[in-house]
């Protein structure tokens, strides 16, 4: 897995794929809204490490959205903050292998698992964005 991913980065940033998703982005995004991408990151994660592997956020995705943010003066640390936002939104996600098999050992209905827990979990993945905003690990613009 790890040097499949190593692949994927490879491949992404060595035939400039990277560099260019990350200029049309550029291009696209509003000025304004420019230094605000690591609160967009930080709610983007939710959704898409949920919905997608960690693998594709962290190998795939994030590359690209940090190479868009440093065209707006984003660290890359600040961005890396943000990405890990998502993580206890990602745990409930039925692509994470332990949680099937935690489901299925305590004979819960993965539906029902879901009802009760990614409430939570959102929520404490917002107040974790929320405390990173106030204590500006992650800034807000």
């Amino acid at each position: 897995m790890v040097m499949a991913a190593g692949v994927l980065t490879g491949v992404l940033d060595g035939t400039g794929m990277v560099d260019a998703i990350s200029q049309w982005l550029v291009r696209i995004i509003p000025d304004s809204m420019g230094p605000h991408l690591p609160l967009i990151t930080g709610l983007l994660s939710l959704p898409m490490t949920f919905f997608m592997s960690n693998d594709a956020f962290y190998f795939g995705v994030l590359p690209v959205l940090t190479e868009t943010a440093s065209t707006y003066g984003v660290a890359p640390a600040e961005m890396a903050r943000a990405s890990v936002i998502g993580q206890p939104f990602h745990l409930q996600s039925p692509l994470v292998p332990a949680l099937l098999l935690l489901v299925s050992l305590s004979k819960v209905n993965l539906g029902d698992h879901h009802k009760l827990a990614l409430w939570r979990a959102a929520a404490v993945s917002l107040v974790m964005l929320t405390v990173a905003v106030l204590t500006t690990a992650i800034p807000f613009g």
